[in-house]
C-alpha cells in the first residue's frame, strides 16, 4: 500500500520544478498537492494544467472562498490532514518557513500544518531562498524551532550551492529533484 503524500508548493522560483518533482514522486506515493498562491506565480497555465492531469490540486481558495456547509462538519485543511501520512514541501520559501516556525495558519498550506500530528506523522521541508536568506539568523531559528516539534519526524534538505536565478552565486538553491525524491523515499520507507 502506498503512502499518502501531500506535495506542497510555496512562493519560490523553484516551484518551477514541480512537474519533474511530482513525476518522480508518482511510483512510490498517492500524491495529492497543495500549492500557495504565491507558489502560482511560478507555474504556467499548462504546468498547472499537467500538474491536475495527474493528481488532485489544492489552492488557498478551495478552502477560503467558499462557503461553509456546515451539515458536513468538514474543513479542507483537517480532511487533508486526515489524508496524508507525510508532507513535502518543495520548495519552501524563507516566508512560508518563519510562518510555520511562528504558527502561523494565513493560508492552506499554513493551515494544514498548524494543525499537523508531529507526532504521527512526517514533515519534510526543502528549502529554497536567496543566499542572503538563507544565511539570516532567523533562518536557523526557525529550523530550529520546527525540529522541536519532534526529534525524528520533521526532515531537512538543504539547499545546494549554485549560481541562483536572481544571479548571486552561493547556498539557497533548492535540492536537486531527484534527490529530494530518494531522500523522500528513503525516509518514509518506515510506513
Amino acid at each position: 500500500m502506498k503512502t499518502n503524500l501531500l506535495l506542497c508548493f510555496t512562493g519560490s522560483v523553484a516551484t518551477i520544478k514541480a512537474r519533474p518533482l511530482l513525476d518522480l514522486l508518482l511510483n512510490d506515493f498517492n500524491v495529492e498537492i497543495i500549492a500557495t498562491e504565491k507558489s502560482l506565480k511560478f507555474l504556467s497555465l499548462e504546468d498547472i494544467d499537467y500538474l491536475k492531469s495527474k493528481v488532485k490540486v489544492y489552492i488557498d481558495s478551495d478552502e477560503w472562498d467558499n462557503k461553509v456547509d456546515l451539515s458536513k462538519r468538514s474543513a479542507l485543511h483537517i480532511d487533508l490532514r486526515n489524508w496524508a501520512n507525510a508532507m513535502l514541501i518543495a520548495p519552501c520559501s524563507a516566508n512560508t518557513l518563519a510562518k510555520l516556525a511562528n504558527g502561523m495558519a494565513d493560508n492552506l498550506l499554513t493551515s494544514v500544518c498548524r494543525a499537523w500530528d508531529y507526532k504521527t506523522k512526517f514533515l519534510i521541508i526543502a528549502p529554497a531562498m536567496n543566499t542572503l536568506m538563507w544565511e539570516n539568523p532567523f533562518t536557523s531559528k526557525h529550523m530550529d524551532a520546527l525540529k522541536s516539534l519532534s526529534n525524528t519526524n520533521v526532515k531537512f534538505i538543504p539547499p545546494i550551492s549554485k549560481t541562483l536565478f536572481c544571479g548571486d552565486i552561493g547556498v539557497g538553491a533548492m535540492e536537486q529533484v531527484s534527490e529530494i525524491a530518494k531522500i523522500t523515499k528513503q525516509f518514509l520507507v518506515t510506513l
